[in-house]
């Protein structure tokens, strides 16, 4: 029985418009039809392994250990605080590095570290400077006094509520600031030749004054 032509023409026709409009389609209807090529064409490779998926870590095999050390490992920082009290001083500049070493021994227990001293109050300061001329101390406290004089005539400040030194002091303990950070090494302050912890009384009269110290270092 001869083929039909207008059949032969539909079937032509229709498998131009699938592979036209919808070529995926056509690649689905070959594909049962090329899968025994791919068997044999195809390279091999093994199955690959599903990890469990886990929802609060990862599973043993994902995790790779670290080649470098980290800063925990190499020494555990530790943290120590104290509060001390400085004597009793009025209106200065006052060399205080031996006191603060006797106030916190604790210093010599640090490999390697930062002191930090914070004094909690609002008229007297703290700073690093010369440690073995008198005169400077001096010399300091006077040029403080000139950028910061009392008001006698009453005309330069607003607030005097505990005297003419009153806001003076608030000015110079801007100035130079309530804290002085000093790198610790080896168990000593690391400061250099001519240096040394001050404290800086900008009140007439005599004050206690309370300084916070903060360690933070790795010890020895």
């Amino acid at each position: 029985m001869p083929f039909d032509t207008s059949l032969r023409n539909t079937v032509i026709f229709l498998g131009i418009f699938i592979l036209a409009f919808f070529p995926s389609a056509f690649q689905l209807l070959l594909k049962p039809l090329l899968f025994p090529l791919e068997l044999l064409t195809g390279p091999f490779s093994a199955p690959r392994q599903v990890l469990p998926i886990c929802g609060c870590c990862p599973p043993a095999s994902c995790n790779t250990p670290p080649t470098t050390p980290t800063v925990a490992q190499a020494g555990a920082m530790s943290w120590y605080q104290k509060q001390f009290t400085l004597p009793s001083k009025s209106r200065g500049s006052y060399l205080i590095t031996d006191h603060v070493l006797k106030e916190l021994p604790e210093i010599k227990n640090y490999k390697v570290g930062l002191l930090n001293l914070f004094i909690q109050h609002t008229s007297c300061a703290l700073s690093l400077n010369e440690n073995y001329d008198e005169d400077v101390r001096e010399d300091m406290s006077d040029a403080l006094d000139r950028l910061a004089p009392e008001d006698r005539k009453g005309n330069m400040y607003r607030h005097s509520a505990e005297g003419l030194d009153d806001m003076p002091a608030h000015i110079k303990s801007a100035l130079v600031g309530a804290s002085v950070t000093v790198p610790i090494s080896n168990g000593k302050l690391n400061t250099g030749t001519w240096q040394g912890i001050w404290y800086l009384e900008f009140r007439a009269s005599k004050n206690a004054r309370k300084v916070v110290a903060t360690i933070q270092g790795e010890k020895v």
